[in-house]
């Protein structure tokens, strides 16, 4: 039976490697196993669908599985969406891993869902396909031809032998981007997305890969400074709901683009405006490259909060998860185990930062979460 916290989360599924989860971080894992660690996770519009891709160039697909009460899942199909790659113009080596995914919305039967890894965005349409056999012909029951001729002739028929699910590339978007790409985001109208680096964000048709138009904020010279660059970095773009806008952020600010207007952002809103005097202090502990804010934690414990910020459910993604051994749930930085909600502090000394929670997505539809914890992927769900 799974653990639940008296919030009502409960740990309901996990895919991967059941076995040591905390002896596997990133920065320990052996080489030729890596290619394992989940990179993003990504819910469809539906919440029936669910996609990862990992540091290995691979995508894995799951679907809802109906047959099972709450929400489980089970496996879709898997393949290949990235190689390693060398860029001999810039001696540089282009890995496979996933960036991000995102599901286009879905107008028929198949799949659509762009993936990409720091170089190129791809396209990829994913199906049933009929596989079909000969199932007779004039030689099928052992007859020959006599005196050279066939007494009766038959065409050979075509019947339906297996359905399998296929990935196709549809198109391949490259050389748009000359920083790594870390967001895309799909528009509402389905037929345009963006994607972004550390200091540009491209919009993009989903029909035409050669071109793409170019948002880009021109910095004023009389406001350059050592830290400029590093402060202007994109981490992370979203469409507005409606499609018009685009939303950016950096490490200072928000910025709101019209789609209209290319050259400079619609509005800018400072985020972190009393910290421009102790940039400094922050490049130098290293701070300033933090890029996102993340409900993960370390020691594979990732965090959900309520609205006003009364409420902290801490819940860990390992193997104590599908052994039900463990509760956790926090209030006021407290963690409370089992259930005699006997209080113990947090031993700081004993967290592993090598764990750590990067990669998760939240249902559309109802309170269930996939978290990517290293080589594994963790359901949770509110009940």
């Amino acid at each position: 039976m799974a653990a639940e916290t008296d919030n009502g989360w409960k740990f309901a599924q996990c895919f991967g490697d059941k076995g040591e989860v905390e002896d596997i971080t990133e920065g320990t894992y052996p080489f030729d196993l890596s290619a394992d660690i989940i990179s993003t996770v990504e819910f469809d519009h539906t919440g029936d669908y669910l996609a990862t891709g990992d540091k290995g160039g691979r995508v894995v697909l799951f679907e809802r599985n109906d047959g099972k009460k709450g929400c489980e899942y089970k496996f879709y199909t898997e393949f290949q969406s990235h190689e390693p790659e060398f860029d001999y113009l810039k001696s540089l080596e282009i890995e496979e891993k996933i960036n991000k995914i995102k599901w286009c919305k879905r107008q028929n039967a198949a799949h659509f869902l762009l993936s990409t890894n720091d170089k190129t965005i791809k396209l990829w349409k994913v199906f049933e396909k009929s596989l079909k056999v000969v199932a007779e012909n004039n030689l099928s029951d052992g007859s020959r031809p006599q005196n050279g001729k066939i007494q009766h002739l038959r065409l050979p028929k075509l019947t339906h032998h297996d359905t399998i699910i296929a990935a196709v590339p549809r198109k391949v978007y490259a050389n748009a981007h000359a920083y790594h790409i870390n967001s895309i985001s799909i528009n509402s109208d389905g037929e345009t997305y963006i994607s972004a680096d550390d200091l540009r964000i491209n919009l993009w048709n989903l029909n035409i890969s050669d071109q793409s138009f170019m948002f880009e904020e021109q910095e004023d010279p009389a406001n350059k400074s050592f830290f400029s660059e590093i402060i202007s970095s994109i981490s992370d773009v979203k469409f507005s709901k409606d499609g018009r806008y685009i939303l950016s952020r950096d490490y200072l600010t928000l910025k709101i683009w019209d789609i209209t207007m290319e050259n400079r952002p619609l509005k800018t809103i400072n985020i972190h405006d009393h910290l421009r005097n102790k940039l400094c202090d922050l490049y130098e502990n290293d701070c300033i490259f933090d890029k996102n804010v993340l409900t993960g934690s370390y020691n594979n414990y990732f965090h959900i909060y309520d609205r006003e910020g009364l409420t902290d459910v801490a819940l860990q993604a390992d193997k104590s998860a599908f052994k039900a051994k463990r509760v956790v749930s926090t209030k006021s930085n407290k963690i409370l185990r089992g259930k005699n909600n006997k209080k113990e502090e947090i031993n700081v000394d004993a967290i592993d930062f090598n764990k750590k929670i990067l990669h998760a997505s939240w249902h559309p539809n109802e309170n269930s979460i996939a978290v990517a914890a290293t080589n594994n992927l963790f359901i949770f769900t509110c009940v």
